[in-house]
């Protein structure tokens, strides 16, 4: 078996520790680090080669002395009485690849961390609870965050310093500081000015748990809330790009569906060409894998055009959402391709064998970013021929190129039919040509939270779309993530990380769209088993919930997620999922509950609504009147017939039961309520008041 050694300047390992790494390096093959004896192995290994995370077994090999985040590497700061240095990324990251090349891949600043720190590397989509707590920290101490972020910790896990990306020596990328005479001053002060050291630290965790402490509830939200937030998004809208006026630009997913929901509420037009420009422009830019489909990170410029050329599941799935309701909203045949394209693109590429979604792939590849994904003429006539012309003419490609000298391929306008023609054409030999070269690698862990994010997209799809495939798909991951992650009642969201609010909230609200898209009420009694568990150990007395359970490890603060950024908390996609559960089931604790939640929010929804752009969805159902739809057919047959006159609706405020008559009913909607004369039966509710049964699909029409 293998030899391990620790880093320069780290501890021996004991004999227990040693084994099970040498172990775990004799099970692997390949290693990412530039440090390799002669037989291929590497020369320094860490405790992190016994994770499961890709991102954390990219660092197994670095000469820093690395420990996952957890009780001993704090008791191991005690001990030695050390700070603790927190370095905490994700596999896709371009910065965090940068920082490890520069400063965690060398000696001399890996001994600097190992002789006077305790190393400590996190996941943040493993742990986004650790994640946001010191997020919020750096942006106190710094004004602005990202990844990698680094933070200095007292044993006890309060932060004194921080920052993100730090170049590795003084005067590197024009800094004053690099990071290895910053590891030697902080070193100083820890030692020498340990009092002014805690009493900063002292006060930063008492500033980040106040800032992470939920308001105090106010009085549930009006219609004012969606005209704030409607004002808002019409000061800040971008009227020649779409989404907001900035660069870099983000996928917009949460305010073109609130806009889709506004128009439909108030008829408003500004708010449906708002939401339509934005959904053109992203998928025409090169924000969108104009050839593989799926979008990226973000957009680098105010045009969509060069992207970070990561790929995220999560937004996938939210701006799977945004397309399918802006194909119901308009008919648009080209929104329609976008969702389609999407989801095939996760069926082919971010799907396991057993039917789980993998989490991301990197941007980059071969040491460059976005090397996979771009173009030069040249290598457009090369697998083109005769077609390399009209091909650069569609995809916008020039000699001198839009990104160091090459192409991300872009659109001028909606492809009109000739170009669609066109472009199904040479697509797949593009796709050929780009699948021979050194792809991204794929961050492969399955996450509960992002899984039930693109359950939902696969079931809301399916449904819509009338493609058994991807309901099929739905089903197969969502029995995969149970199977794999939820035993005994507990939910988890890695298969050693204990679940979150938001992987209960999304895997149920995936769960729910999977009842109404298939009328399985063992997907339905699953969502309500999980926000059972989130109302007994995650509830706050005042409404909504916390992101940690009760009995969750003790962390400097206990965070009520109140913002929606790339993602929205689980707060937001649970307010709307306990009103549609309460729409379902007619039980009234449901409606008790969002309405607690929407309460506690109360005051941030009033003052700055863009801040949960997914909440507005919640808002802008709660305002409503839910619109129960029950579909009843008689036993071995089809309703089809009236279920297709659902599909293209967009209906935001609807609920579907599908019942099969003679089953046990999946809930009281369903109950005494037959086919009729042997046909599928429509009965069409509004809170209990139902409209007489149809069975003919014009007299549906009439009824929606």
């Amino acid at each position: 078996m293998a030899t391990v050694e620790p880093g320069p300047g780290a501890q021996p390992f004991d004999a227990d520790l040693s084994a099970r790494l040498a172990q775990a390096v004799a099970a692997r093959r390949e290693f990412r680090t530039h440090h390799l004896r002669e037989d291929g192995s590497p020369r320094w290994t860490n405790r992190l080669a016994l994770e499961t995370s890709p991102y954390l077994l990219q660092h197994a090999h670095n000469p820093v002395d690395w420990h996952p985040w957890g009780e001993e590497a704090f008791a191991r700061a005690k001990k030695l009485d050390r700070p603790i240095f927190l370095s905490v990324g994700y596999s896709t990251c371009h910065w965090c690849h940068v920082m490890e090349e520069e400063s965690f891949e060398s000696p001399d600043i890996a001994e600097l961390l190992n002789e006077h720190f305790i190393p400590v590397k996190v996941d943040r989509e493993e742990r986004p609870d650790v994640d946001a707590i010191y997020m919020q920290a750096v942006q106190m101490l710094t004004r602005q965050g990202g990844w990698p972020m680094s933070v200095f910790l007292t044993p006890e896990g309060k932060p004194f310093f921080g920052g993100t990306y730090f170049p590795a020596r003084d005067g590197d990328r024009g800094a004053r500081m690099g990071f290895k005479s910053i590891l030697l001053e902080l070193s100083r002060v820890y030692r020498e000015e340990r009092e002014r050291a805690a009493k900063s630290a002292e006060q930063i965790a008492q500033a980040v748990k106040q800032s992470l402490a939920a308001d105090q509830p106010s009085g549930l939200p009006g219609v004012h809330v969606l005209q704030g937030a409607m004002s808002y998004y019409a000061e800040v809208f971008d009227p020649r790009e779409g989404g907001v006026r900035r660069a870099p630009k983000f996928p917009s997913s949460m305010n073109v569906r609130f806009l889709l929901r506004y128009w439909k509420r108030t008829g408003d037009e500004q708010a449906l060409r708002m939401a339509v420009l934005t959904l053109e422009k992203m998928a025409l830019g090169g924000m969108y894998d104009q050839v593989g489909g799926g979008f990226h990170r973000y957009s680098t410029d105010a045009h969509w055009l060069v992207p970070h050329f990561e790929k995220m599941l999560y937004d996938n799935a939210l701006l799977a959402f945004a397309y399918l309701e802006g194909w119901q909203a308009t008919g648009s045949a080209f929104f329609r391709r976008i969702v389609s394209e999407v989801l095939d693109y996760v069926a082919r590429e971010m799907t396991d064998a057993t039917g789980a979604f993998f989490s991301a792939t990197d941007a980059d590849s071969e040491g460059e970013e976005g090397t996979f994904f771009v173009w030069t003429p040249a290598q457009l006539r090369e697998v083109l021929g005769e077609d390399a012309a009209r091909a650069a003419q569609v995809f916008q490609v020039t000699e001198e190129g839009n990104f160091e000298g090459k192409n991300v391929l872009s659109l001028a306008r909606v492809p009109d039919e000739s170009d669609q023609a066109f472009l199904d054409k040479i697509r797949p030999k593009l796709y050929a040509a780009r699948a021979r070269r050194p792809p991204p690698s794929t961050d492969t862990k399955i996450l509960t939270s992002w899984n039930g994010l693109m359950i939902s997209a696969f079931a809301r799809a399916g449904l819509a779309l009338s493609r058994q495939d991807y309901l099929d798909r739905a089903a197969r991951a969502a029995d995969t993530v149970l199977e794999r992650h939820f035993a005994d009642g507990n939910l988890r969201r890695t298969g050693r990380h204990a679940g979150l609010l938001e992987d209960h909230a999304f895997l149920a609200a995936g769960l729910v769209d999977l009842f109404e898209a298939t009328g399985e009420p063992r997907r339905l009694q699953t969502a309500v088993r999980l926000h059972e568990a989130l109302a007994r150990r995650f509830a706050d007395p005042a409404g909504g919930f916390y992101r940690t359970p009760a009995d969750h490890e003790a962390l400097l603060a206990r965070e009520k997620p109140a913002y929606d950024g790339a993602e929205p908390t689980g707060n937001s996609v649970a307010a709307l999922t306990l009103l549609r559960l309460e729409a379902i089931t007619s039980e009234s604790t449901y409606r008790e509950q969002a309405e607690k939640l929407l309460s506690s929010f109360g005051a941030l929804l009033a003052g700055a609504p863009a801040a949960l752009g997914e909440m507005l969805l919640a808002v802008d159902f709660f305002l409503g009147e839910a619109r129960e739809v029950v579909l009843v057919r008689p036993r071995g047959s089809s309703d089809a017939l009236l279920l297709d006159l659902l599909r293209p609706r967009f209906a935001p405020s609807q609920v579907l039961i599908r019942h099969e008559d003679g089953a046990p009913p999946a809930t009281p909607l369903a109950r005494d309520r037959p086919a009729q004369g042997g046909r599928t039966t429509a009965y069409v509710c509004v809170r209990g008041a139902c409209k007489l049964p149809v069975t003919e699909p014009a007299d549906l029409e009439n009824l929606l």
